[in-house]
């Protein structure tokens, strides 16, 4: 009699914040762009606006990126998972019928991370709005249009982005509150974020080409450095994946790719 073994493979349940609060990561299917377009990522924060309507949660910084988003967010009375789950599904059936496609839009499972203390709270705040300086798509947050850090910094309040919170942890005073904010984000570093892979900050050439040579292994289609030098649409995609998951310098990423710095720098 012949036996055959069968491996099931269960998902490690998500651990839960006693405070509520949750820095969240969701990326696109095989880590594709979602955002085509100014437009896209507006239909995305609207969904957001949209649910809020008929829910409870906070929402205290986002950054869109092109192949993933950035919240930071209080559940309250909420269930995290039909929160994410009706904001993704409501931005996908607009992606869908605007590109003309099925399937799925995003990765099946959403990155979580509970936040328990103010000072670590504080530290993702920034990472979030620096998401795109990190890029190196701009050199000021403030550049940005597409995370939160433009409604700190605005005379009016947002009705959906709970700024007073965050604000509050700086100073009683707005003005004041907000020189704080400015200034804090714009300090470094050293913690390691909810975006590391393996818990370890990806920055040298060396490590960079260890990290890179798991892509290949994982991709049947990226074979080695001349393929993506050659095709406009792998090399976009593996410079977006290298900026998303790493700290990598534009310079590094260039170097590792054997193109050209301003090639990674006009790859939006």
């Amino acid at each position: 009699m012949r036996y055959r073994m069968v491996i099931i493979v269960t998902r490690q349940a998500r651990e839960l914040s006693n405070t509520g609060i949750y820095h969240i990561i969701i990326r696109g299917n095989e880590r594709k762009n979602v955002f085509q377009d100014s437009e896209d990522k507006q239909r995305f924060l609207d969904g957001i606006e949209a649910k809020k309507k008929d829910s409870s949660f906070l929402l205290y910084a986002y950054c869109l990126m092109d192949n993933h988003v950035h919240l930071l967010l209080n559940t309250y009375n909420d269930n995290l998972a039909e929160i994410m789950k009706s904001i993704g599904v409501r931005y996908a059936s607009f992606y869908n019928w605007k590109y003309h496609r099925v399937g799925h839009v995003f990765q099946d499972r959403f990155k979580s991370e509970p936040i328990e203390d103010d000072q670590y709270f504080l530290a993702v705040v920034r990472y979030i709005h620096n998401n795109p300086v990190k890029a190196g798509m701009i050199g000021n947050p403030a550049d940005y249009g597409w995370s939160s850090f433009s409604k700190y910094i605005q005379p009016v309040s947002s009705t959906w982005l709970d700024t007073k919170f965050v604000l509050g942890l700086f100073a009683n005073d707005h003005k004041a509150a907000v020189n704080e904010f400015v200034k804090f984000s714009m300090e470094s570093d050293n913690i390691i974020f909810l975006d590391s892979e393996d818990g370890k900050p990806i920055r040298t050439l060396e490590e960079g080409r260890a990290y890179l040579k798991e892509y290949f292994e994982n991709n049947l289609i990226v074979k080695e450095i001349r393929q993506i030098r050659e095709d406009k649409q792998i090399r976009s995609e593996v410079i977006n994946y290298l900026r998303a998951t790493t700290g990598l310098s534009q310079r590094n990423i260039a170097t590792l790719l054997e193109i050209n710095k301003s090639t990674v720098e006009r790859n939006k």
